[in-house]
């Protein structure tokens, strides 16, 4: 590719992320943010589909499938995939959803 201003420009921007989260605290507080809106996110998918109670089974079978293909993705065997940050915010979000769908699952079973 051509070094154009666009493609500096973008390369230093993301230099410079990059570099602003290698510290280790930004790096957990960007995962423990992920983490809580996946929660979040996780309440809000199941209040609705199960407020509206017309495509609950289709809304499941989609996070699931949604779930393993992140899963298979992540644990795949690339090493250097899965330490990235991108991945490690992914797993957050989604590790947070299914929290929060097994707690809803407890309050509705109680």
């Amino acid at each position: 590719m051509q070094n154009t201003r666009l493609n500096s420009l973008i390369g230093v921007v993301t230099d410079q992320i990059g570099q602003l989260f290698r510290n280790p605290w930004r790096r957990v507080s960007l995962m423990l943010i992920s983490l809580l809106f996946g929660f979040f996110l996780g309440n809000v998918i199941s209040t609705t589909a199960g407020q509206r109670a017309e495509l609950d089974v289709v809304a499941a079978s989609f996070l699931v499938i949604l779930f393993e293909v992140t899963s298979r993705v992540i644990y795949s065997n690339r090493e250097s995939f899965r330490r990235s940050l991108p991945a490690e915010m992914i797993n957050a979000l989604k590790i947070g959803m299914t929290y929060s769908f097994v707690l809803e699952a407890f309050k509705l079973g109680s």
